[in-house]
């Protein structure tokens, strides 16, 4: 059997959309890089290549190999995700066993860019420079929100204050889930996530949204 042959399909996928290089392809999938300036329509893996590695014990060469010879583009997502969630002793839904699970699923067409069990997910996260605890409260608290999010409905779900908060968006069925990080220095990010979006097209504007919106977060909050 080829090795790395779902692994090359990506990389020959970005090769065609941006003109680059076999070498200068594979080292961009590689760097899992999320500026926003990435083609349209080419697989991403969830995460870089030395982030896998560290978290997993293996990159994601290695990765798509033992996939492609245990025959996981036969599999169903759950099937896929217990054999990984094996092979690291983990649950099927934690964060390693779905990110490896959906970045090969995704590199052999099984499902698009961005789409997951559950519908479509998109991600952004800012760095603001205000404490932990002020950044949790712009969120959860509804009349700081209105400053920078004045046109979104969130119903909150739970919350840990200042780790995390959930919400469900609008009516919609989506929700909308943010990590809150203390970085020091008087300085914390935001790590959100809208899920259950409907297609791609929807998952692309609210990316353009979400990034927007945080971007007002960040102004207010250090203005």
């Amino acid at each position: 059997m080829t090795r790395q042959r779902s692994f090359k399909r990506i990389v020959r996928a970005r090769m065609e959309k941006t003109g680059e290089s076999y070498t200068a392809a594979r080292s961009a999938l590689l760097r899992a890089d999320d500026s926003g300036t990435e083609p349209k329509a080419v697989p991403r893996l969830a995460t870089s290549d030395a982030t896998i590695r560290e978290r997993t014990g293996r990159g994601w060469e290695e990765w798509f190999d033992l996939l492609d010879e245990w025959g996981a583009a036969e599999r169903s997502h759950r099937e896929i995700a217990r054999h990984v969630a094996g092979l690291l002793e983990i649950e099927p839904l934690a964060w390693n066993a779905q990110a490896v699970t959906g970045s090969y699923e995704r590199a052999r067409g099984l499902r698009e860019v961005g789409e997951h069990a559950d519908g479509f997910r998109i991600t952004t996260s800012k760095t603001v420079g205000v404490p932990v605890d002020v950044l949790y409260d712009a969120f959860v608290d509804e009349d700081q929100r209105r400053r920078w999010l004045p046109d979104a409905d969130l119903h909150e779900r739970t919350a840990t204050r200042p780790k995390s908060a959930r919400f469900n968006w609008d009516d919609d069925g989506t929700r909308v889930h943010v990590t809150f990080v203390d970085k020091g220095d008087g300085r914390a990010v935001a790590a959100l996530s809208h899920e259950r979006l409907a297609d791609a097209t929807e998952a692309e504007r609210m990316k353009a949204y979400w990034r927007g919106r945080v971007a007002t977060l960040k102004e207010v909050l250090e203005g």
